[in-house]
């Protein structure tokens, strides 16, 4: 059991989507055709799109058994629902009828995640893309803070197409006052999101201010990136993902992932077991998300090497750190090429903003 299993509760759903830029991703991993990749399963969306990216197996590992289920019901969802139905179905688009819908996937799911889902009408009628903890701690954000700072009309400017001008003066102008930053400290602060957002053991490894360093890269995402066509902070102030989609969700894509449902593989565990489990097998990738973090260096430097242990030549490691810094550790530094200026070029046109770095590390 690792580090994270033995002292956090995987009774619910944490994330009932992934928090990650899956564009930033499928870069990061250069995903070759017909390659093996593991990927942590979070809600499935990134998974999903390593299919799109032309992965030929992706084998999605999470010791949630709630957060499979939410991958089961994506995959359900794409055999049988078209475009529109799936995107309203998970809460994308408004839709008042998600139970018809639910109806057509409640066919084609494993009989456990049918129960499961079968045991919560109240978020398959709400659309389950919002059932998350997290996803409810931005609904709060959205709901109940958000309204004290700016009017709704303000939102929906900000989510307007400027030039990278425009956005900067229109952020330092209309967005920033003093109670944005003061009301954002305080919702974002280690304390409050360690209670309502993410589990307080993920915070274990965190020094310094924890809402300053992210008020500073919201600043990045409203001036930098465009608001316009960012997926991730449509959901937060809107509540739905507007014209804005994230990789697995996308039209051109929804065929594609369809084709490929036979290459996804569910395993219920960790990756030390899945690899303990399954040790002819090699990877030419992994997507990591941010789990180091939430471990300590010792502890990372033991799943590291089994990672490496698990690898084909040329397969890349690719991770997160939103508040604690991790990287390679030192002993296994001769057997990976870390492409330092790649992560920081994508980090700065990532949409999911709230990360610090992106790490990628590919072995020799």
């Amino acid at each position: 059991m690792t580090e994270v299993a033995a002292t956090t509760d995987f009774s619910h759903i944490r994330y009932a989507q992934c928090w990650e830029d899956a564009d930033v991703l499928a870069a990061a991993l250069d995903v070759k055709p017909e390659g093996r990749y593991l990927s942590i399963a979070s809600a499935g969306d990134n998974s999903f799109a390593m299919l799109a990216a032309g992965a030929g197996q992706v084998v999605a590992v999470d010791m949630n058994p709630a957060q499979l289920a939410c991958v089961e019901l994506r995959r359900a969802a794409y055999q049988v629902l078209n475009w529109e139905e799936f995107l309203q179905f998970l809460g994308s688009r408004e839709c008042r009828d998600r139970e018809r819908h639910y109806a057509k996937c409640r066919d084609v799911l494993p009989g456990a995640v049918r129960e499961f889902w079968d045991a919560r009408p109240e978020v398959i009628a709400a659309g389950h893309g919002g059932a998350g903890k997290f996803e409810r701690y931005f609904r709060l954000f959205r709901s109940r803070i958000l309204p004290l700072v700016h009017a709704r009309r303000k939102v929906m400017a900000l989510l307007g197409p400027r030039t990278p001008e425009a956005r900067a003066a229109f952020y330092r102008n209309s967005w920033n006052t003093w109670r944005w930053r003061a009301l954002f400290r305080v919702f974002f602060s280690r304390f409050v999101m360690g209670r309502l957002g993410r589990d307080p053991r993920f915070f274990k490894y965190v020094e310094g201010s924890v809402a300053g360093r992210i008020l500073e890269r919201t600043r990045h995402a409203l001036e930098s990136l465009d608001p316009s066509a960012n997926p991730y902070l449509h959901w937060i102030l809107t509540g739905t993902h507007g014209a804005a989609l994230p990789v697995a969700l996308r039209e051109d894509h929804y065929e594609l992932i369809r084709r490929r449902l036979d290459r996804l593989v569910v395993f219920h565990g960790s990756i030390e077991q899945y690899l303990a489990a399954h040790r002819e097998v090699r990877f030419d990738g992994f997507n990591l998300s941010d789990i180091f973090e939430y471990m300590s260096e010792t502890s990372m430097a033991d799943l590291y090497g089994a990672l490496l242990r698990a690898s084909n030549p040329g397969a890349r490691l690719v991770y997160w750190n939103m508040l604690a810094p991790r990287s390679c550790p030192e002993n296994f530094a001769s057997q990976v090429v870390s492409h330092g200026e790649q992560a920081a070029a994508l980090l700065l046109r990532d949409q999911a903003w709230f990360y610090s770095a992106l790490r990628i590390e590919e072995v020799r």
